[in-house]
């Protein structure tokens, strides 16, 4: 049973829980929102919506959902595998494949099990990490129609994220492949979460950090994003994962179908959406939000452009 949204649900708005399956065999949790007067013999765009890297779907995936049901959408929610109440061990292991494999079999879901849904207007929308995934998704599957990036992060731009020297770059491949033989001595991988058990009451109470860690506390940390599900980070050697796949190597594959790269104008990941728009083909745009930081575009209705977003997606699949 999912619990802990940080949204409440729109009175006209249905929410389901569901469960699919990806081509691994592994099975994910999700939910699925509509509008609660649709037609269910009609046919409806689609759009999946992916979670920031660590988050899971009660957090910014149900305040996306729970709007854009209300613009006609139908909208698919869910918890990557190894993450929330999807199948995966052990726990908080990060795969940028299977990660970018979800979004495909959200689809397979969308188009199989809901008939409602129009298989041929399938959009995702990507917050933060999920946005690299998504991408990554959409340069190989052509069932995806159009993708909507928001505070994008590349979680595998390893190397330009870090800015690491070759010398740099070699510890920390090293430190790494020791931590291999650590994780199978005990049997189990090292993980080190970075949001507590339980909330800190406010942001006031928060301790003192370097800027990018208070603000990724000023929503994981406090009630305002917290869930019990999403601790921050993943397994240390997960990062090895990310030194070897580059989501964005095929991103101009995508091109005819278009993208929208969202992004606040002071927002610290900003950098990754316009190096993402610089190596997408057209048809593209970058829209950027006033008076915006990075989590805004996490659960600040007032800040997403939502409306923005349906016009978007609507001039696709019209």
């Amino acid at each position: 049973m999912s619990f802990g949204y940080i949204t409440k649900l729109s009175s006209m708005v249905a929410r389901k829980e569901i469960h699919f399956h990806n081509r691994f065999g592994m099975e994910l949790a999700g939910d699925l929102y509509f509008a609660k007067d649709i037609d269910q013999q009609g046919q409806f765009p689609a759009l999946i919506v992916g979670a920031p890297y660590g988050g899971v779907k009660e957090q910014g995936p149900a305040v996306y959902a729970n709007q854009l049901a209300q613009r006609g959408f139908v909208v698919l929610t869910f918890d990557q595998v190894y993450m929330g109440e999807s199948a995966g061990t052990p726990r908080h292991l990060s795969s940028p494949e299977l990660f970018a494999e979800s979004f495909s079999a959200a689809v397979d879901f969308l188009g199989i099990q809901v008939p409602f849904v129009d298989r041929d207007k399938i959009g995702v929308v990507g917050i933060c990490g999920s946005a690299g995934f998504a991408l990554s998704a959409a340069a190989v599957d052509l069932r995806i129609k159009a993708v909507v990036t928001t505070s994008m992060y590349d979680i595998t731009d390893f190397r330009g994220m870090l800015k690491l020297s070759k010398e740099e770059l070699d510890k920390m491949k090293l430190d790494l492949a020791n931590q291999r033989w650590t994780d199978y001595a005990n049997g189990f991988p090292e993980y080190k979460p970075s949001f507590p058990t339980k909330p800190y009451p406010s942001v006031e109470a928060l301790p003192k950090t370097d800027p990018i860690t208070n603000e990724w506390q000023r929503f994981y940390a406090v009630p305002r994003g917290f869930h019990a599900n999403a601790r921050g980070d993943f397994t240390t050697t997960s990062n090895l994962a990310m030194m070897q796949f580059a989501a964005l190597d095929y991103i101009a594959e995508i091109s005819p179908r278009p993208i929208l790269f969202i992004a606040g104008d002071h927002a610290h990941s900003r950098q990754f959406s316009e190096r993402a728009y610089n190596l997408a083909n057209e048809p593209k745009e970058l829209y950027i939000v006033d008076d915006c930081e990075h989590i805004d575009l996490y659960d600040r209705v007032d800040k997403i452009p939502f409306t923005k977003i349906q016009q978007f997606f609507m001039k696709v699949f019209n």
